[in-house]
C-alpha cells in the first residue's frame, strides 16, 4: 500500500476463476465483434444502393438511439428461462410440462456467455451500418460492381472479392471501437453476462467495490491487465485485417464461385428482435400477474406507474440535465477543434481523440476518480458532467468530421471578398450547411450521455443517480415490472433527440429551399441575371 509491489497481480491471477473469465471477456468481444461485422457486410451486400437500402437508412435512427442497457433489459425479456420466448414455444409446441425446457441452457446469465455475444453483436450492427455509409460513397461502389459484372463475376462475388477488401480495411476504427467495447462492457454483462465467474471487467468491478481497501492494488492491476487484453486484442484485429486482406489472400483471385450471405432475412429478423422488445417492455410495466408459462398477463395494474414515477421524474430529470450539458459542451468543443483544424492547418490525430473509445472505461476511471478526490472532494455533479463530456466528445467530433472535410471552403472565401466579416460569414453562410450535421451530431453526444453507467457511478460516488444507473440496479432484483419501466424511458429519451433532430433537420432543409426560391423570385422579378 505505501511501495511499488506486484502484490495486486499476484492476487489477480491467484483468483480461482480468472483464466475463464479472460476466456470468455476475449471470447465473447471477438465473436461478437466480428459476427456483427460479416452481419453488416451481408446487410450491405444484398441492399446497398436498391430499394431495401432506404427502409434500412430510416430504421438507423431508432436503431442507434436504442441504448445498450434497454437492448440488454429487452433481450432478457424476451430470452430469459421465463422470457416471452420460451412462453411463446410452449403455447406453440403444447407443451404441458416446462421442467425440461426451464432446465435448458437459456440466452440470459449463460455460463458460456452465448447470448451476450449475441445481444453485442445485433447491437453493433447498426453502428457498422451507420459507419460503412461515407466509406461505400468513398469507394464508387457501382462502377466497381459494373466492371466486375463485365468481367464474369456474380452480385454476390463483386461484392466478396472487390468491395470486401476494400470497405474492411477503411472500417478498421469502428472495428477497433466495437471490440474494446465488447471487451470492457461492464452493464450489458451485469444484465445478461454470466456470473460465476463473470466477463473480466464485471469482475474488475466487483474488486473496485470490494469494501476491504487492502484488496484495491488487486483491483488496480485488474483493470491494467484489461487495458493489456485491449492492447492485445486491437493488435489482433490489425492482424486478422493484414492477414485477410493483404497475407492470405488467395481467396480475393481463386474464382468467380462465392458464398452468398441472407442479408436482408438477417436484417428482417433483427428488426424483428428490436420491434418485439418495445411492446413487450411496455406489457410488463402494466402487469400485475403473470404467471409462468402464461402467454399474456391475467391481471393488469397501474399500481407500479403510481408508486415510481416521483421517483423516475427526478430521476430524469436529473439525466437529461446531465446530457444537455454534456452534450452541449461536447459539440461546442467538437466544432472548435474543426474550425482551429482548418484555419491553422493542425489537427490532433485520430488515435488521441479515439482513447475514450478505444480503453476500457475501468482502465482510467480510476486513476479519474483519484485525480478528482486530490483537485476536489465534493462538486460530484461537475465532475460527472465532465465525464460524459469525455466519453461524449469523440463519438460528436466524429459526427461532424465527415460534413467538416465534404464542407466546400468557396463559400466563405466567397462571403469573405464581398467583405463580410468571418463571424458573418461562419453564421450565414456556414452554419446553414453544417446545421443538419451538428443537431444530429448533438442528439448522439445526449444518446452517449444517457447510456453513461460506470463514469456516473465512481465519478459520482453513487451519488448521482441517472435513468442509466437505475436500470442496471433493477435489473438484478426480481420485479421486472419496476424494471420495465426504468428500461422504456431509458430507450424512450435518446430516441426522442434523434427524432428531434430529423425533424429540425427536415423544417430546416424545407426553410432553405423556400428561402432560396424566394430569392430566385426577387431576382426575376427585379430582372437581375441568374446563374444557376
Amino acid at each position: 500500500m505505501t511501495e511499488f509491489s506486484l502484490e495486486g497481480f499476484e492476487q489477480v491471477f491467484a483468483w480461482q476463476g480468472v483464466g475463464m473469465s479472460i476466456t470468455l471477456t476475449i471470447g465473447t468481444a471477438l465473436v461478437s465483434s466480428y459476427l456483427a461485422c460479416l452481419v453488416c457486410f451481408a446487410i450491405l451486400a444484398s441492399s446497398w444502393n436498391g430499394r431495401w437500402w432506404n427502409k434500412i437508412e430510416l430504421t438507423l435512427s431508432p436503431l442507434l438511439a436504442l441504448p445498450h442497457v434497454a437492448f440488454a433489459i429487452g433481450f432478457a425479456f424476451l430470452f430469459a428461462p421465463t422470457g416471452f420466448g420460451v412462453r411463446a414455444l410452449v403455447e406453440l409446441l403444447g407443451i404441458e410440462s416446462t421442467n425440461s425446457i426451464e432446465e435448458m441452457v437459456w440466452l440470459v446469465k449463460d455460463p458460456y456467455g452465448i447470448g451476450l455475444t449475441l445481444m453485442l453483436a445485433m447491437k453493433e450492427v447498426p453502428f457498422l451500418l451507420l459507419m460503412s455509409i461515407p466509406i461505400l460513397r468513398q469507394l464508387k461502389v457501382n462502377e466497381s460492381l459494373k466492371i466486375a459484372t463485365s468481367l464474369g463475376y456474380s452480385h454476390s462475388a463483386a461484392w466478396w472479392k472487390v468491395i470486401l477488401p476494400q470497405w474492411f480495411n477503411k472500417l478498421r476504427f469502428p472495428m477497433l471501437a466495437v471490440i474494446a467495447y465488447s471487451l470492457s462492457v461492464v452493464d450489458v454483462a451485469l444484465i445478461i453476462g454470466p456470473t460465476n465467474p463473470p466477463t473480466f471487467a464485471v469482475l474488475v468491478w466487483q474488486w473496485f467495490n470490494d469494501p476491504d481497501l487492502e484488496l484495491l492494488p488487486r483491483a488496480s492491476a485488474g483493470a491494467v491487465v484489461l487495458f493489456a487484453i485491449a492492447s492485445i486484442l486491437i493488435g489482433v484485429a490489425r492482424g486478422i485485417e493484414f492477414g485477410a486482406i493483404n497475407f492470405a489472400n488467395r481467396w480475393q483471385y481463386s474464382g468467380r464461385t462465392t458464398i452468398r450471405l441472407p442479408g436482408k432475412s438477417l436484417f428482417i429478423a433483427l428488426i424483428t428482435v428490436v420491434a418485439a422488445m418495445l411492446p413487450l417492455t411496455v406489457l410488463w410495466t402494466f402487469a400485475q400477474r403473470w404467471r409462468f408459462p402464461d402467454l399474456f398477463p391475467s391481471r393488469y395494474t397501474l399500481r407500479f406507474w403510481e408508486y415510481e414515477w416521483e421517483g423516475m421524474t427526478s430521476v430524469m430529470t436529473q439525466s437529461l440535465t446531465i446530457a444537455l450539458i454534456s452534450a452541449t459542451i461536447a459539440l461546442l468543443l467538437a466544432v472548435i477543434g474543426h474550425e482551429y483544424r482548418i484555419k491553422y492547418r493542425f489537427q490532433v490525430p485520430g488515435y488521441i481523440i479515439a482513447i475514450p473509445m478505444l480503453v476500457p472505461q475501468l482502465s482510467i476511471l480510476f486513476g479519474l476518480q483519484v485525480a478528482t478526490l486530490m483537485l476536489s472532494d465534493g462538486h460530484y455533479l461537475f465532475w460527472v458532467c465532465w465525464s460524459h463530456v469525455f466519453f461524449a466528445f469523440p463519438y460528436v467530433y466524429l459526427a461532424l468530421d465527415g460534413p467538416w472535410r465534404g464542407y466546400n471552403d468557396k463559400f466563405t472565401q466567397l462571403s469573405l471578398s464581398l467583405g463580410k466579416s468571418p463571424i458573418h460569414t461562419w453564421l450565414h453562410v456556414k452554419l446553414p450547411q453544417l446545421l443538419p450535421a451538428m443537431v444530429f451530431a448533438w442528439a448522439i453526444g445526449i444518446s452517449v450521455s444517457l447510456a453513461q453507467y460506470l463514469p456516473t457511478l465512481i465519478l459520482g460516488a453513487g451519488r448521482i443517480a441517472t435513468i442509466t444507473t437505475e436500470a442496471v440496479a433493477l435489473s438484478s432484483g426480481f420485479d421486472r415490472r419496476v424494471t420495465a419501466i426504468y428500461a422504456l424511458f431509458q430507450a424512450l429519451l435518446p430516441l426522442l433527440f434523434f427524432t428531434l433532430a430529423v425533424i429540425v433537420n427536415r423544417y430546416h432543409t424545407r426553410y432553405r429551399r423556400i428561402k432560396i426560391k424566394g430569392l430566385l423570385l426577387n431576382d426575376t422579378l427585379a430582372r437581375k441575371p441568374h446563374h444557376p
